[in-house]
């Protein structure tokens, strides 16, 4: 079993940033990728970013390319989503996910994912 814990979400205006975070242990990281999705009311999931553990190699979405990156703490233990510039569109309770390594790949979201977190509310208003 693995254990996946959000953090970061909150209230931010357009074009503020927020940085998420998705706390799992060292052997989790090590061998599953990880996965950021995101679901707005009345609308399907949708990925938005993943690191891959097996190559280091980390995927955006279209939708966040330029304005969102997925990237590890290997002193906490994170993987983290730094989001930037913020919009309207990006409002959604996020959520962490971890699969297996083949998992990540250019086309977010549609691999496969086992573990996921609680979700953590992203609200982005003015």
């Amino acid at each position: 079993q693995v254990q996946l814990v959000e953090s970061g979400g909150g209230l931010v205006q357009p074009g503020g940033s927020l940085r998420l975070s998705c706390a799992a242990s060292k052997s989790a990281l090590d061998y599953y990728s990880i996965a950021w999705f995101r679901q707005a009311p009345g609308k399907e999931r949708e990925g938005v970013a993943c690191l891959s553990s097996s190559v280091d190699t980390a995927y955006s979405a279209d939708s966040v390319k330029g304005r969102f990156t997925i990237t590890r703490d290997h002193a906490t233990n994170t993987v983290n989503l730094q989001m930037n510039d913020l919009q309207f569109d990006d409002t959604a309770v996020y959520y962490c996910a971890a699969g297996p390594r083949y998992s990540c790949s250019r086309t977010v979201g549609m691999g496969r994912y086992d573990y996921w977190g609680q979700g953590t509310q992203v609200t982005v208003s003015s």
